[in-house]
């Protein structure tokens, strides 16, 4: 196999303590050799890319998302409302989806993500109204055809309007069906060890539109096949109040009566816990997903990351549905954790290297992987590569700093498994116009 060595990089961050200023050495898939400044590598290299005008990453790891909301971007009558009255209206503008629809959602999702240097994305995809039911399946394709990873979840809303839930009825399934497809797309889609492409995840939606069955059982499927769980927690008073008058608990309560309080998962937003509740979720090894833009653009609140970190939670950076954030953009997301992160515990603890850490480490952490998420000999080789000569970075001095600070939004290079995904910031093999056009045309379908 071929060895490449990425020399030089202005500046690089490994993710870890280790030394790696003078690059990585690439061999097939795996990173083989990180080279301390100022050194050579200790062996043999067939070629060699010259880094010194790049700062380099280990590829960024998104932990939360919805790529279909892709097509409902900035849509006005959901600009100026909160969470619920947010998924009141949305919801029967997403019941109208396609399989094609949800292919260019996907598309769109996974090459904007690709553009700002990630990865690796966990979709959570919880709509399966009729024509839909083949929708992860669909999600798989393209996640194979673009190159990147993916945790895929296989979502589920089981409580409609008629029962007191919030979701209309033509987007709810019966819990029989939802079972026998997670087990089918855990059969048929879930790789295993290092380097998996695709996996898969169980992820019944919310508290507030999902039984208390499909929780437990959904436990249970995932104990048994040996594969994680998602859900949204904790994202909103709203929800807590939910949770109080329907289970007459709080959230975290109400997780560990469904079986969930434990380190196969991790949550999305958690933002409304207790003194008493993060020390518990930390030592359960639970993960959460912190999606800052989503949460400052419904007014949810402010997650109490560092606390969590600091308590033994695995904290991961998500991008959130790009229908609450708009964007699928995690190089800034990483700069609006620190932001948010800084007004609530100050410059000092909140600092780039840790949002960046959140980004990488972390967010592989969340969701159950070792193999990927930091710059390491026998990590994969997924890297992410910003260059520094736009006007916005002229000036600066720290090019780590820099990249959060200065507002970089999109990687020159992206690496996956040793192979670039992303050369000169554009996604290799796609026609990035020709997609605007039919995902916009889809779009403006679904809304009009």
């Amino acid at each position: 196999m071929q060895r490449i060595w990425i020399r030089d990089p202005l500046a690089i961050f490994t993710a870890n303590e280790s030394d790696a200023g003078g690059g990585v050495v690439i061999e097939g898939t795996t990173i083989v050799e990180l080279v301390r400044t100022g050194a050579t590598p200790s062996g043999q290299y067939d070629s060699v890319f010259d880094a010194r005008s790049h700062v380099v990453l280990p590829g960024l790891i998104n932990t939360h998302h919805h790529f279909y909301q892709t097509l409902t971007r900035a849509w006005a009558p959901v600009v100026n409302v909160p969470l619920f009255p947010w998924l009141v209206n949305l919801y029967p503008v997403w019941a109208r989806l396609t399989p094609r629809d949800l292919e260019l959602a996907t598309t769109a999702a996974l090459a904007e993500l690709l553009l700002s240097g990630c990865t690796t994305a966990a979709d959570h995809h919880y709509l399966f109204p009729g024509g839909m039911e083949e929708s992860i399946d669909v999600q798989v394709s393209v996640v194979r055809r673009l190159g990147m990873r993916a945790t895929l979840t296989r979502g589920s809303m089981t409580l409609g309007e008629d029962d007191g839930g919030l979701p209309p009825q033509q987007t709810v399934q019966d819990p029989e069906v939802i079972l026998a497809d997670s087990e089918r797309l855990i059969r048929q889609y879930h790789e295993r060890g290092a380097g998996a492409q695709v996996q898969i995840a169980l992820a019944p939606c919310s508290p507030f539109s999902v039984t208390t069955e499909i929780m437990k059982a959904s436990a249970a499927l995932a104990d048994f096949h040996d594969v994680r769980l998602h859900t949204h927690l904790a994202e909103t008073l709203d929800e807590e109040d939910f949770c109080r008058e329907r289970f007459g608990m709080r959230t975290v309560e109400y997780l560990d009566s469904v079986g969930w309080l434990g380190p196969r998962t991790w949550l999305a937003h958690g933002i409304h816990f207790d003194d008493s509740e993060i020390a518990q979720l930390g030592s359960a090894g639970v993960g959460v997903a912190h999606c800052p833009t989503s949460n400052m653009r419904l007014a949810s609140g402010i997650c109490r990351a560092i606390e969590l970190e600091e308590a033994g939670v695995e904290v991961g950076l998500g991008v959130d549905g790009s229908a609450s954030n708009d964007a699928s953009n995690l190089i800034l997301e990483a700069r609006q954790a620190l932001y948010l992160q800084r007004l609530r515990y100050g410059a000092e603890r909140a600092t780039p290297s840790r949002a960046l850490g959140w980004a990488t480490r972390g967010s592989a952490t969340a969701l159950g992987r070792s193999d990927i998420g930091e710059l390491a000999v026998g990590k994969q080789a997924d890297l992410a590569m910003f260059r520094m000569d736009d006007l916005r970075f002229s000036g600066s001095h720290d090019p780590l700093s820099a990249l959060l600070l200065c507002g970089a939004d999109r990687a020159d290079r992206v690496m996956i498994g040793g192979r670039w995904r992303v050369e000169d910031g554009a996604v290799v093999g796609l026609d990035l116009e020709s997609l605007i056009a039919e995902h916009s045309a889809a779009a403006r379908r679904l809304v009009g």
